[in-house]
């Protein structure tokens, strides 16, 4: 299933994984039109961070107006773009910026599919505000005659045995066996410091982020394009399900991280955390002594939450 890989630093449509070392424009110039199947990334969000440089909220949409342009022109007409952002922030105001992009999109005559949203439970807590714990992935078509997959990424049923009871397939099962659809918000960690894919830059993709989508949205030998790589994690993602990866990466020290994650995964070394695996639950944790102060009863009394294990609580003072 896994061989070890070559990574180009090169394109050419006959690499299998390409990271290119320098701006992502000249990337691009350097693709084929209608060469990819799916553009998936997470651009910088003009914050300031060692990536980037910050710039005037105009001149950052006007780079990106620009990227964007040529990620269109890749595309292929049955293909996909999925952007990945948060938030700008100025002065403490927060400013979405996929409402600021979506006219980017809309001006080339893409066509969203869905505003996904991401959803975390680890991250900035806030102390003015309510802390930020989602992103949104915007998918967008080429056209109306585009690649999308469901079953791969079906997720297992809420009520795998439920049945009609009554009508003409009353006693038949009612849900789909292979699973239902994971909706448009997905819950799945983000890649924090205890994560098994950490690394060392700040906003790392979770892999099984990325698996969703080249899943849906490509087939197996199709190109997975993402302009501002990071360390990777998009060619993992292809890679891992038997697809081409290629992006671009101007920061040296997550070009050694991407190229020995992709290396890794070409080979099945990577760790990586499952594709829908259960996000975390303290109650099944085992035994974890809680107390919550804000729990006190009228005399004063502190009470402790002893958790055991599955979804009994038992409470002692």
């Amino acid at each position: 299933m896994f061989e070890s890989v070559t990574i180009a630093s090169k394109f050419g449509l006959n690499e299998r994984a390409v990271i290119y070392p320098r701006d992502c424009r000249e990337l691009l110039h350097r693709i084929p039109a209608e060469s990819m199947k799916l553009v998936v990334t997470s651009p910088p969000y003009n914050l300031g961070k060692e990536y980037e440089q910050r710039l005037h909220l105009t001149e950052y949409v006007a780079q990106q107006q620009e990227v964007i342009r040529e990620c269109v022109r890749v595309l292929k007409p049955n293909g996909s773009i999925c952007w990945q952002v948060g938030n700008y922030v100025e002065a403490g105001a927060i400013i979405p910026l996929d409402a600021l992009l979506y006219p980017v999109f809309a001006e080339f005559g893409l066509r969203m599919r869905n505003r996904i949203v991401w959803h975390f439970e680890h991250g900035l807590h806030c102390s003015r505000r309510l802390s930020g714990r989602y992103e949104v992935v915007l998918w967008f078509t080429k056209g109306d005659d585009y690649v999308f997959n469901l079953d791969p990424i079906r997720i297992p049923q809420k009520y795998p045995g439920k049945k009609y009871f009554k009508g003409p397939k009353a006693g038949q099962y009612s849900c789909n066996p292979l699973g239902k659809s994971p909706g448009d918000v997905w819950v799945i960690p983000n890649v924090k410091s205890n994560h098994v894919e950490k690394t060392g830059h700040p906003c790392q993709f979770p892999v099984e982020l990325i698996e969703r989508l080249v899943l849906a949205l490509t087939c197996p030998g199709d190109w997975v394009l993402d302009p501002f790589l990071g360390t990777g994690t998009s060619i993992v993602a292809a890679l891992r399900h038997n697809r081409r990866g290629v992006g671009a990466e101007v920061v040296d020290r997550y070009l050694k991280i991407a190229r020995e994650r992709i290396q890794q995964a070409s080979e099945g070394t990577l760790p990586v955390r499952p594709m829908n695996r259960p996000v975390f639950d303290p109650k099944d944790a085992g035994r974890a002594l809680l107390t919550a102060p804000w729990l006190e009863p009228e005399n004063g009394h502190q009470q402790a939450v002893l958790l055991e294990k599955g979804p009994k609580y038992r409470a002692r003072k």
